[in-house]
């Protein structure tokens, strides 16, 4: 699972059914704001090593997932390596009680959680698009403290997924709901496949 340091998750990995990446997104964002309110070159300069690995990945997307895996073994390890020692550098020369040492720490932490994804062609740097899948469901929020039960709550979170996986496969989603309402009913559970969002959309086409 990719997400930030929030420690409400840590049952889940403790659990060993779900193990954890990090975010680049979410550490990128700590230099970003000691940047933006101080401008400090040390904060600058972390910003543009990030960025040489976001270069990687614009390279690596749409590549199968063992060859972004080669791709990020030769590029991104060297890359990720090289910023972890130049953070770990950073921190004993500043204030410790300061936003960028707070920054720094968050990233030396978050590290080793991050380097699955040097190893796994299936994982991405961040959790962006996910974050962007959610984000309806945040600005909703308030609605679902009715929505009747845990049941009820389970419906949503399926009815949302159904939504977004319809729109990461540029799928009009109500179009497709409507398609697939129009034939569920017939249609056998060992076929379910052909009832996808990009079955649809070749469909369409």
């Amino acid at each position: 699972m990719h997400a930030d340091g929030y420690t409400g998750f840590n049952n889940l990995y403790r659990s060993g059914a779900v193990s954890e990446v990090a975010c680049m997104a979410h550490i990128r964002r700590k230099f970003v704001d000691v940047f933006q309110s101080q401008g400090l070159a040390v904060s600058e300069e972390a910003i543009r090593r990030v960025a040489e690995l976001y270069a990687v990945e614009k390279d690596a997307r749409g590549l199968p997932p063992q060859d972004r895996v080669r791709l990020r073994q030769s590029r991104s390890k060297p890359l990720l390596d090289d910023l972890e020692a130049w953070l770990a550098a950073q921190l004993a020369r500043i204030p410790g009680k300061s936003e960028l040492a707070k920054a720094i720490r968050y990233a030396l932490t978050r590290m080793a959680k991050l380097r699955p994804y040097l190893d796994h062609g299936i994982l991405e740097l961040d959790n962006n698009s996910a974050e962007r899948a959610m984000k309806p469901i945040a600005i909703g929020r308030k609605n679902y403290l009715f929505v009747g039960s845990e049941g009820g709550g389970k419906a949503a979170a399926i009815a949302y997924t159904l939504i977004e996986t319809a729109k990461m496969n540029a799928v009009d989603p109500q179009a497709w709901l409507t398609w697939v309402l129009a034939r569920i009913a017939d249609h056998k559970i060992t076929r379910l496949n052909e009832l996808m969002p990009w079955r649809y959309a070749a469909i369409a086409a």
